[in-house]
């Protein structure tokens, strides 16, 4: 695995120059080169973060003459919607996303009694061959762009705005691929979803998931970026997590351990440690012992387990542990000192686990 998998996938098939796509000097810059003044930018910036607008046609504080120039130059059509199913009362909804290059990626919307939460893809595809994760299965085919990234926020943020008078309070980037595998773009994509001149979430409510890529979490620990880190461990033993997660073998347990500790110093923040209980693969108690005891060791009050019943995937040998076996492995986790808790799931009859939607689709 080179430097550059780990930092930043190939570009390829990443779609034209977005407005999103954009800082804001890039906005200042990218107004010039129209001949616009420099107020535009940050006019069309209120618009696409501030009113969710993604059409300048339908901005009408810019003179109807600019519209045109402006949707042509800066908003190229990027995603659409090709399904939108939903369950839990419409409490869950999620979308496929069709690309202009026809590759598919999907978000997931989730409506909870005290915040409303996205989980977005950064990858179509993933390239890190977790065999339990439909996703994986699939191998990767590219990276997304930013504003593909942020065009998945701004649609649930507007759908939760028109369909229910809500907002969206947190994003999760635990959808479709590795996001420390498309560090640049997902860095900048979450720099845009916490600036105030951006959507302005709180950065305590952005989760960036990762399958332990070292050297990229000690990276974005340096963003000073303040992110909730979610470490997708699976196994605290390094014989099982190879299987299970195979770039353990660039990686092992110690070293992405390490590595999430060096992040939770420098940020302050408590480390999410996410584990998906597979029946008789990883839920036996002697793994409970030692997860407990390896996450005391190098994390202690700063790490907390959120275990996961498998979401299986059609025609999967993997299975969700029993409720018993579920709550035993809690339990000796938490006799070990370490915060504990088991994943609210939603969605399984939409085949919501991460993507089984592109795979039917």
């Amino acid at each position: 695995m080179t430097q550059q998998l780990v930092f930043d996938a190939p570009r390829r098939g990443l779609p034209p120059r977005h407005f999103a796509d954009l800082d804001a000097a890039g906005r200042v810059a990218a107004v010039a080169e129209l001949g616009l003044p420099a107020y535009r930018a940050r006019q069309l910036a209120h618009q696409y973060y501030g009113r969710l607008i993604a059409d300048p046609h339908q901005m009408t504080d810019l003179p109807a003459a600019v519209r045109e120039l402006v949707a042509t130059a800066m908003f190229p059509d990027l995603l659409t919607a090709v399904r939108d199913i939903a369950c839990d009362g419409g409490q869950t909804r999620k979308t496929l996303w069709r690309a202009g290059d026809g590759t598919t990626f999907e978000s997931v919307l989730m409506r909870y009694p005290q915040r409303n939460t996205v989980c977005i893809s950064s990858q179509a595809g993933c390239g890190m061959a977790c065999p339990f994760c439909a996703t994986g299965q699939g191998g990767l085919t590219r990276n997304l762009s930013t504003a593909e990234i942020l065009e998945q926020v701004r649609a649930a943020a507007a759908a939760l705005r028109d369909d229910f008078g809500d907002r969206l309070s947190n994003v999760v980037f635990m959808g479709m691929g590795e996001p420390l595998a498309n560090y640049a773009r997902v860095v900048a994509a979450v720099r845009r979803i916490t600036e105030p001149s951006g959507f302005g979430i709180s950065a305590r409510a952005v989760t960036v998931s990762t399958v332990g890529l070292a050297p990229a979490i000690r990276r974005l620990a340096d963003e000073r970026l303040a992110v909730t880190l979610a470490l997708s461990l699976h196994a605290p033993d390094d014989e099982l997590r190879h299987t299970l997660v195979p770039v353990n073998t660039r990686w092992d347990v110690g070293e992405a351990l390490e590595a999430v500790r060096y992040y939770a110093d420098v940020t302050g923040r408590r480390v999410s440690i996410e584990y998906a209980l597979i029946r008789d693969v990883n839920d036996q108690p002697w793994r409970a012992d030692l997860l407990g005891e390896r996450l005391h060791r190098a994390l202690g009050r700063l790490a907390h387990v959120n275990l996961i019943p498998l979401n299986p995937t059609p025609g999967s040998v993997w299975d969700a542990s029993p409720k018993s076996v579920q709550q035993e492995f809690v339990r000796r986790v938490r006799s070990k000192g370490i915060s504990c808790t088991v994943r609210d799931t939603r969605g399984r009859e939409i085949s919501a686990a991460c993507g089984q939607l592109a795979a039917e689709g």
